[in-house]
Formats: structure tokens, C-alpha cells, sequence
């Protein structure tokens, strides 16, 4: 039997985009600072993970300062295959790592988002509480958004930009709907994004430019503004399929 979530999207009546705008910018000013902690967490684990990244690069950029005048360090010849196929692959599985763990942070954001628009009382800590519960699930969801985002890529970019948008509310698909298996979240959130998909893309790059206007604020700025990108994609979410009124499963297990 098909789960409910997919008849809801099937009867989801039509968005207003301005509506959602100007809910979203109304909720900000009661989250903004959950928002702010749950960038700031982000940050936190997406910087060794950069740094990890940079540390085999410290050898190539020597070699290349001790280079005569006139001559240049080429890595791609002077590392042997394994060596440079090495590297790309701990970038790609520290890049991956580092998703999952957005995925999971992000996922308590929305939970954070409900629970303030419908007034539920707040649990504190918890913020990893979805990648102790649902590892193998956001491993295989984290997995399948960047094969997803790789193959698009690979068939000139335009298809980039249609996938974009299901890419988007996978991460609220599922924090609303952990019970949904990977392939029923990834279906759900391409029903929902095809369904609206012209109204979601504007949302995603309107919340993405006013995102970014926290840089104007001496660029420090930006991490406060950052946590209004999900905003929009909550209320997505809210006007198309709803909640349901059964209470939400206790969250108040903190890592």
C-alpha cells in the first residue's frame, strides 16, 4: 500500500509563493538563533573536515614554491596514479562524511522550525540525535543525493538545475517522515518538486541571495542569516502535505 504522504502530494493544493516568503521571514525572527547554533555546529565539522582535505595538498604547494623561476609543479606527473587517485577518493569520502553529518543538523532544524511555528514546548541539545537514530538511512540518503547531483552534473549541467530542486527537500522529506525507506523520500521529494517545481526554484534562489546578506554585515554576518535557506523549504513542506496530529516521537536524547 502506498504510503500517505504520496496521496497527500497528489491532493496538495497550489502554493503562493509570497505567502511562503513572507511566512518564512516571520519565522526567522523567532529562530534566528537556533539557526545560528545549528550553522555554527555545522561549521564546527565542516573545518576539519577542510582541513583534512588541504593537508596532502602542503606537500604539492612546497615542491612547487622550490620550483626554478619560470617552471611549474605539475602533481599530475610527478605523483604517481594510486597516489593521485588516492587523494581524490579521501576528498570524495570527506566531502560525503561531512553531508551526512549536514544532513543530520539540518534535519533537527526543521524539527527545531516546527516545534516554535506550532508552539510546542523545546527540547534542549539533541542536535545529532536523527544520525544516532537513522545512520544507515542518511548514510544511503546522503549517498544517493550526490549520485544524483554527479550524474546531473555529468550530462552538461542542465539537468543540475532541474534535480536542484527534489535535492533540496530531501532533508525535509525526511525529518518529517523518518520512517520512509531512501527510495520512498527520494520518490516523495520528486513528486513534490516536479509538482512545484517553477514556485521552489524561485524560493531557493530567492532564500539563497538573502542568505548571503549577512556578508554585508562584516561577513560574520552571513552565519546568522545563513539558517533562512530552510525556511521557505519548511513551509514547502507545510502548505503541500502538512503534519499530522499524532504527537512527535520524543527528542530529547542529546549527544
Amino acid at each position: 500500500m502506498e504510503h500517505s504522504i504520496f496521496q497527500k502530494i497528489a491532493q496538495a493544493p497550489n502554493l503562493d509563493f509570497g505567502d511562503i516568503l513572507s511566512k518564512s521571514f516571520n519565522l526567522f525572527k523567532k529562530v534566528w538563533i537556533e539557526g545560528t547554533v545549528h550553522v555554527l555546529i555545522t561549521l564546527a565539522i565542516s573545518i576539519p573536515v577542510m582541513i583534512l582535505a588541504y593537508v596532502p595538498l602542503v606537500p604539492v604547494m612546497i615542491k612547487s614554491e622550490q620550483m626554478p623561476y619560470g617552471q611549474e609543479f605539475n602533481p599530475f606527473t610527478e605523483y604517481p596514479l594510486p597516489v593521485i587517485v588516492g587523494y581524490f577518493l579521501l576528498l570524495f569520502v570527506l566531502i560525503f562524511v561531512s553531508q551526512v553529518f549536514t544532513y543530520c543538523i539540518s534535519a533537527h532544524f526543521y524539527k527545531v522550525v516546527q516545534k516554535t511555528d506550532t508552539g510546542k514546548p523545546m527540547d534542549t541539545g539533541g542536535y545529532f540525535v536523527f544520525l544516532k537514530r537513522n545512520f544507515s538511512k542518511l548514510f544511503v540518503l546522503s549517498l544517493a543525493a550526490m549520485g544524483i547531483a554527479i550524474l546531473a552534473t555529468l550530462l552538461c549541467y542542465l539537468p543540475l538545475f532541474y534535480v536542484m530542486v527534489p535535492l533540496q527537500l530531501f532533508v525535509v522529506v525526511f525529518a518529517f517522515n523518518p520512517e520512509l525507506s531512501v527510495s520512498q523520500i527520494v520518490k516523495a521529494s520528486f513528486k513534490l518538486g516536479n509538482k512545484f517545481w517553477l514556485i521552489i526554484f524561485g524560493l531557493i534562489i530567492i532564500s539563497g541571495l538573502i542568505a548571503q546578506l549577512g556578508i554585508l554585515l562584516c561577513f560574520v554576518g552571513v552565519f546568522v542569516t545563513a539558517s533562512f535557506v530552510h525556511l521557505p523549504m519548511y513551509y514547502v513542506y507545510k502548505d503541500a502535505i502538512g503534519f499530522d496530529d499524532a504527537p512527535l516521537p520524543s527528542e530529547t536524547t542529546t549527544i
